[in-house]
């Protein structure tokens, strides 16, 4: 008999065409008077790596440990394969978790750190075997079933606590923040090998972290959470590209706030007395409304040389080498700062502050962020 783990496949059709895997509906958790998550509702898909997503302190673990039962919800649902788990016990629930701490058992071997919850429940010892040699395969630590688990390096740990919490084959893995204490070369390894390794089984992974280009590089969706309570939830283009809020826009990566007041002619924004023509983005909005756009700086357009136009003007301020990019910060519109990311070409090598600038952008990259 072969074991389950590998055979899980996602949806031809996608995880969101499938039934939900894990529902959210209306949870909130509070400690005494603090609510630490606040009426937080998500459907995550069956086959679908989704990211909770946020700052320290924003309820993202505690969101992850009322779905694995390790807190129970003040309020609201928790429903996993269309069965309300919310009383549920953590070993009832077709769950396992892997925690940033991780727990290996330092005097057993690898192969006695993955058995582990399998001897517990008591398994067959022919099948203890063959599920956790079939569990480092797939984290690549075939060989490795009698090494102590001091002698590992960290991303060796790392793959065995993967391995213990699959060799149980639940529905869902759960994964809070589990390289944090990896070096960045490791940790970027890793990211690969758990994208690839969920692709491979096609099961649920929900992960947390705080590191948005983490959340980019392995979430098919992402959650971004803010103060216990779910700001935006999308694509990580979507999420990057189309920030809902302040708060989204500057936490997804570096961008350029403009804010102003719409014009008359709603044709454009009032800055500091200078008007920039941004039609599209503001043509709906009434006039005189306060606006804030958001405008990545590889999406500003900087033009160099005698002649050059663009929407207006601007002088710089610094650049900053980094490598294949160039950083530049740029003063224009009054009290207007913005900053551009730039190909490391010839021209942009030999930017110095006070040099002067044009300056646009295509409306298309600009985004309207709530009040």
């Amino acid at each position: 008999m072969t074991s389950a783990i590998g055979q899980q496949r996602l949806d031809p059709r996608g995880a969101s065409a499938a039934a939900p895997q894990v529902e959210l509906i209306g949870v909130e958790r509070f400690f005494g008077p603090v609510r630490a998550v606040q009426d937080v509702s998500l459907s995550i898909g069956r086959g679908e790596f989704f990211s909770l997503l946020g700052p320290s302190g924003c309820g993202k673990t505690t969101t992850l440990r009322m779905i694995g039962g390790f807190e129970a919800p003040s309020r609201g649902q928790v429903r996993i394969g269309g069965t309300d788990v919310t009383s549920m016990p953590p070993n009832k629930r077709p769950t396992n978790m892997v925690f940033q701490q991780l727990a290996l058992f330092p005097h057993l071997t690898v192969f006695e750190n993955v058995a582990f919850g399998l001897r517990l429940r008591r398994v067959a010892r022919a099948d203890i075997r063959r599920r956790v040699r079939d569990a480092l395969a797939l984290v690549n630590l075939q060989g490795f079933d009698e090494r102590p688990a001091t002698q590992l390096s960290g991303g060796q740990q790392q793959r065995v606590a993967l391995a213990r919490a699959l060799v149980n084959e639940p529905a869902v893995l759960l994964l809070d923040e589990p390289l944090a204490a990896l070096d960045l070369k490791l940790r970027t390894q890793m990211q690969g090998e758990l994208k690839a390794l969920q692709r491979r089984l096609g099961m649920t992974f929900i992960f947390v972290t705080h590191d948005q280009t983490e959340a980019f590089a392995m979430s098919d969706r992402i959650a971004l959470m803010n103060a216990g309570r779910i700001e935006q939830v999308g694509a990580p283009r979507e999420l990057y590209e189309r920030p809902a809020s302040r708060f989204a826009a500057l936490f997804m990566g570096d961008t350029n706030l403009i804010e102003g007041c719409v014009t008359p002619d709603c044709r454009g924004l009032a800055v500091n007395g200078t008007e920039l023509v941004v039609a599209a983005p503001v043509s709906r909005l009434a006039p005189g409304s306060p606006v804030a756009l958001s405008l990545r700086p590889e999406h500003l357009e900087m033009r160099m040389g005698a002649g050059a136009v663009g929407r207006i003007t601007g002088t710089v301020t610094n650049a900053v080498f980094q490598g294949p990019l160039i950083k530049v910060s740029l003063a224009a519109a009054g009290t207007l700062r913005l900053q551009a990311l730039v190909v490391n070409t010839r021209a942009a090598a030999g930017l110095a502050p006070g040099d002067a600038v044009a300056l646009d952008w295509r409306d298309e990259h600009l985004a309207v962020l709530q009040p």
